[in-house]
């Protein structure tokens, strides 16, 4: 039996109050936000699907490598005030924390190192040598309903892990609701009732975990 816990982010609006794509967007000009912005509303709530807008959204903004750049400090300065000291305490107590997310890889790993989490499940982005845009990982999981927990079945027949939790405050986490040991909705920045009915648990700061697990 694995003594492997692990416990499983999302990253926009849980680990960082921001949605990192809505950035992007922002950059362009407060049409291309507010468009983008709605789409991504429509899709955390669950009105329509994950890949209705994944490749719409990156095709509207069509990000440049220093704006990806931009966003993963953004990151940074907008982390959840509990979340690193929340993590660091769970890694004592042999927890393995690991990111999911429907965001991208660049934007998120310097987040995801801050926090000491090796290993981020996220969508990668592609640029030319000048930095212009040239694509996504259009084949990721998180690019579509129901990928969170096919990530999630891969996770657990590689590493076995004894409990699996996640915690995030999307429609798409909430999926993962069936193939974890505990679901939890998380509601700092964003209250979506459906999340809230649904989840396992549900908190407002990430230090709740501490007497959850």
């Amino acid at each position: 039996m694995s003594s492997l816990n692990l416990i499983i982010f999302d990253c926009d609006s849980t680990l960082s109050s921001i949605e990192g794509i809505d950035e992007l967007g922002r950059v362009k000009g407060p049409g291309i936000f507010r468009q983008v912005e709605a789409m991504t509303n429509e899709a955390m709530d669950g009105k329509i699907a994950v890949e209705a807008v994944f490749g719409r959204r990156l095709e509207i903004i069509r990000p440049t490598r220093a704006e990806v750049e931009a966003v993963g400090r953004r990151y940074i300065e907008t982390i959840e005030p509990t979340a690193r000291a929340t993590i660091s305490g769970l890694v004592a107590r042999g927890w393995t924390p690991m990111i999911i997310s429907g965001g991208f890889r660049p934007a998120i790993r310097p987040l995801a190192d801050l926090l000491g989490i090796a290993r981020v499940e996220a969508v990668d982005l592609f640029f030319d040598a000048a930095g212009a845009y040239r694509g996504f990982d259009e084949k990721y999981p998180t690019t579509r309903s129901g990928g969170k927990p096919e990530v999630i079945q891969q996770l657990r027949a590689e590493l076995k892990p004894a409990r699996v939790v996640m915690v995030g405050d999307g429609v798409s986490d909430l999926e993962t609701k069936p193939v974890v040991d505990l679901f939890v909705g998380f509601g700092r920045y964003v209250v979506r009732e459906k999340v809230r009915a649904g989840a396992g648990k549900f908190i407002v700061s990430l230090d709740g975990l501490n007497s959850l697990l």
